[in-house]
């Protein structure tokens, strides 16, 4: 168990926006019949949205075009930001996302085609550090940031 202190809903939300604004790196969990699939990508966020690349050929690709689910992890198992979200691929993006993402994934669909951008839209976020943060770790529900009432 951690020793570090119990957070509250507004403190966990701030923890999860930093780990959102300052990691490089995330899990990606996808599944096709059955069968999951977990890779490591680096990721750009933009304030709203997950931004990745990956090659098109790959079971991660695979696995969304078909339209599978998506599960984010951030963090370690002793401070983690899960993140289920609504996933498109999309063609194009405004270019500072396109460029961030680029530089993020060392691969960019602008000038790849063999490659493609991925978005994952949170709908429901859970961030945990110990035991004693599990009954409360949902801070985001239905794409929305829950306040203390909620």
């Amino acid at each position: 168990m951690s020793d570090e202190p119990v957070r509250d809903r507004a403190r966990r939300i701030e923890d999860a926006l930093a780990r959102l604004e300052g990691d490089a790196d995330l899990w990606l969990a996808t599944a096709d019949a059955g069968q999951p699939w977990l890779i490591p990508l680096s990721f750009h966020w933009t304030g709203r949205a997950v931004l990745m690349a990956t090659l098109r050929r790959s079971a991660t690709y695979r696995n969304l075009a078909q339209g599978g689910g998506v599960r984010i992890g951030l963090g370690h198992t002793r401070d983690v930001v899960m993140i289920d979200g609504e996933v498109d691929l999309p063609e194009d993006l405004p270019e500072a996302d396109a460029a961030a993402t680029a530089a993020a994934a060392g691969l960019d669909p602008r000038t790849d085609p063999t490659a493609a951008f991925l978005r994952v839209v949170p709908r429901r976020v859970q961030a945990w550090r110990n035991v004693a943060e599990i009954d409360e770790r949902t801070i985001m529900r239905d794409g929305e940031w829950l306040d203390d009432e909620r």
